[in-house]
């Protein structure tokens, strides 16, 4: 998973681009939806903005995967990525500079009105390109998950190492992602951290969680990294591969003495050499 696990999970808000608005009118939208959401992006939004009243908000709406929709002054405003601006037949202008360096573009609009775009960023945690080498010299091939466009995906995954990316992912739908990696032949690690991710978690061959992220998440998965970092993924890798070599060192030594021992406490050798063991 991408947000929270590869990232820090705390975006800051990068670019403010007002549409048929000025751009306070743009924030204080952005804030009055966002207030009442737990995503990563909202935080960063109210944290951009804090300075700035709300206004109130009638029929709150979280849609997984897109955005959130509530009643602003009698106008139903959506606020989320440009899948839903496209399932609410709403336009919106294409920003693909600001994609491709990594950013996420949120959009906020009626259908009368296109307030605007704010973008904003979440950056790679310190080891996660560290990480990601030392998973590939395990030759684990690593994909990164995300609900993030294309664009963006791959400028994240590029800066994180990884070549393989599967991106447009709803949250509901990371569970059968893993289940089309598994049909295809793979055993799946799935390393998460949220609510969302717990599916996926259950469904993949192996569940790791992010020993900070959610209670859920961490009661989904078969393993808990105590921190945060990924580091602790290829740990757990080498940890169980060489648990795995022992009890295969174990189970030979102990075959091997059997087979010896055995025969020679029946006395087959007594009657030669007169060498016998206690049974």
């Amino acid at each position: 998973d991408k947000t929270g696990t590869l990232t820090k999970g705390k975006p800051e808000v990068t670019d403010i681009l007002p549409g048929d608005s000025d751009e306070n009118t743009l924030l204080q939208i952005a804030l009055s939806l966002e207030s009442r959401s737990e995503h990563p992006f909202a935080k960063a939004i109210l944290e951009k903005g804090k300075t700035i009243s709300h206004l109130p908000v009638e029929d709150f709406r979280v849609l997984p995967g897109r955005g959130v929709s509530g009643l602003i002054a009698d106008e139903t405003i959506y606020g989320g990525n440009a899948k839903l601006m496209q399932e609410m037949d709403i336009t919106v202008p294409d920003y693909p500079a600001l994609e491709s360096a990594g950013k996420t573009m949120l959009f906020f609009a009626s259908k009368m009105r296109y307030y605007g775009a704010i973008a904003a960023a979440d950056v790679l945690k310190e080891d996660s390109l560290e990480a990601v080498k030392q998973l590939r010299d395990l030759r684990c091939k690593v994909i990164m998950l995300t609900g993030d466009n294309q664009n963006t995906a791959n400028s994240i995954a590029n800066s994180a190492g990884i070549d393989c990316v599967i991106a447009d992912v709803l949250p509901g739908d990371k569970a059968g992602a893993v289940e089309q990696l598994q049909k295809n032949g793979s055993r799946v690690l799935m390393v998460g951290d949220g609510i969302n991710d717990a599916p996926a978690l259950v469904t993949a061959d192996v569940g790791m969680a992010i020993g900070t992220g959610t209670d859920i998440a961490v009661e989904a998965a078969d393993v808990v990294l105590m921190q945060s970092s990924l580091i602790g993924v290829a740990q757990a890798i080498e940890m169980s591969k060489a648990t795995i070599r022992n009890i295969k060192q174990n189970l030979f030594w102990a075959f091997f003495y059997n087979c010896v021992g055995i025969p020679i406490a029946a006395g087959v050798l007594y009657p030669a050499f007169g060498i016998q063991l206690s049974p």
